[in-house]
């Protein structure tokens, strides 16, 4: 295991796991951390989740000593924005998907490339048997912040449409509203559509008006943007499990009495841990209500998904990391926890 995984998250070992409350100091005011997301603060955020459970956890491990205040619905600012003050020390920490921290490391774009994983315990197998590693040895080393968490989302993203879509051969020249990011658009591209970068808070408008016949996106999400108002049919292509990942920048970690480094860290990580258990049945429970909201859901096919990824691999995958070679690594992770 790497050096810098033991330090962040599991050199804490046998001081961390019996999660003994440290003597408080008598007069000693608490350290005080600004924690960034974007999403909303209620039980239908996978991000709030996280937060509860670290809250939790700190609360048993080292008293009032660390106050963790929550900063949702993007109230720090826009996440590439946030990513930038993180690095300086202004904000704290943040929790956000994987793909906003290649705006600081390019690398992190490969695990937004598509079919990459299965499901999402193919990403926690990736994560905890090479991927965190190498990403948080990576990150140190250029911005000097760590990955403290590795979590998921509450559902992969699938495509969203106003036509009824069952396979690749109806997804040809269909415009498609995509994330913004490059590793999205060459995804669809190689499938047949014409992907388009719209903002997400203007997805609903531009679905309604005609400018795009639907989106890409998780369960969860359209259920709470009420998506399904615009769109009733799903191809459930399952095309990217995007882990979502917290960070705390170096002045942030600096302000952490070393005595009680490991135990924060600990209570991150295990955070993560039980958030990925509850994203799992979260995102069927939001799939249930598009579906008895009148949502047709249609699976793709395993033959098709196999031909999908091979594509990818040839197109996508291996020529990211011919670019970037210290990623060669993390898709053998990935590969490797495939079997």
């Amino acid at each position: 295991m790497q050096a810098s995984r033991r330090h962040f998250l599991h050199a804490a070992g046998a001081a961390a796991a019996t999660l003994v409350v440290p003597q408080v100091g008598r007069a000693a005011a608490p350290v005080q951390l600004r924690f960034s997301s974007t999403m909303t603060p209620d039980e239908n955020s996978a991000h709030y989740i996280y937060y509860q459970r670290l809250q939790e956890n700190l609360k048993k491990s080292v008293g009032d000593q660390i106050r963790v205040d929550f900063f949702p619905n993007g109230q720090l600012g826009k996440e590439a924005d946030v990513v930038q003050q993180v690095r300086l020390g202004s904000i704290d920490m943040m929790i956000t998907g994987s793909s906003i921290w290649a705006t600081a490391l390019p690398e992190f774009a490969l695990l937004d490339l598509g079919f990459l994983f299965d499901n999402w315990a193919h990403v926690g197998k990736s994560v905890d048997h090479g991927v965190a590693d190498i990403y948080d040895k990576l990150l140190q080393a250029r911005t000097g912040c760590s990955v403290v968490g590795w979590g998921s989302h509450f559902s992969a993203r699938s495509v969203y449409t106003k036509p009824a879509i069952k396979d690749i051969a109806q997804l040809k020249n269909v415009k498609l509203r995509v994330l913004p990011t490059q590793a999205f658009i060459e995804t669809f591209k190689l499938m047949g559509a014409i992907p388009t970068p719209i903002a997400f808070n203007e997805v609903y408008t531009a679905v309604q008006t005609g400018v795009v016949e639907g989106f890409e996106h998780d369960a969860a999400s359209v259920l709470s943007n009420k998506l399904n108002e615009v769109v009733q049919n799903s191809w459930q292509t399952n095309h990217l499990f995007s882990p979502c990942i917290t960070v705390i920048g170096k002045r942030g970690l600096s302000k952490i009495p070393d005595a009680i480094k490991p135990q924060f860290c600990e209570a991150a990580h295990e955070a993560s841990l039980y958030q990925r258990q509850a994203a799992a049945t979260k995102g069927a429970d939001a799939i249930a209500s598009l579906k008895k909201a009148g949502m047709t859901f249609y699976p793709m096919a395993d033959a098709e998904r196999a031909n999908i990824r091979k594509l990818m691999r040839e197109k996508l995958w291996v020529p990211f990391t011919r670019s970037n070679p210290v990623t060669a690594p993390v898709l053998a992770a990935i590969d490797a926890a495939r079997a």
